[in-house]
């Protein structure tokens, strides 16, 4: 099972959170692992905004992956999302386009696979 630490989200609903993290990773053949998600004010992210992409501003969500998909010693450390709900319009969203961009896919240089499948998973979670 994909373990799920929350972060940082004492008025958002852990549970959820955690749900959705599990059925990105499901959806994209991920069984096991360990995800971080951090949720940080406008401040934190901007600054890590600069250190790892160069852009002096703050954004809705970050994506450190770790292990990525390949064999690993031992349990996976899929990585960390980091949102900043201060500049998230849906939190959710920005959950599941975390978890992509964890589990490799990048909007940037697919032929749009990511957003079609973001836009799936969300439209699954409306239903």
């Amino acid at each position: 099972m994909v373990e799920v630490e929350v972060l940082g989200a004492e008025s958002l609903a852990s549970a959820e959170i955690v749900a959705l993290c599990r059925q990105v990773a499901a959806q994209l053949g991920v069984q096991e692992g360990h995800v971080a998600v951090e949720f940080v004010d406008a401040e934190r992210i901007a600054e890590l905004n600069m250190l790892h992409r160069g852009v002096r501003e703050p954004t809705d969500v970050l994506s450190f992956p770790i292990d990525g998909l390949g064999a690993a010693a031992g349990e996976r450390e899929l990585g960390d999302v980091v949102i900043c709900p201060e500049h998230t319009r849906d939190i959710h969203e920005a959950v599941v386009h975390g978890m992509l961009h964890l589990l490799g896919m990048d909007h940037e240089t697919d032929d749009g696979e990511m957003l079609a499948l973001q836009d799936q998973l969300m439209s699954e979670r409306g239903r």
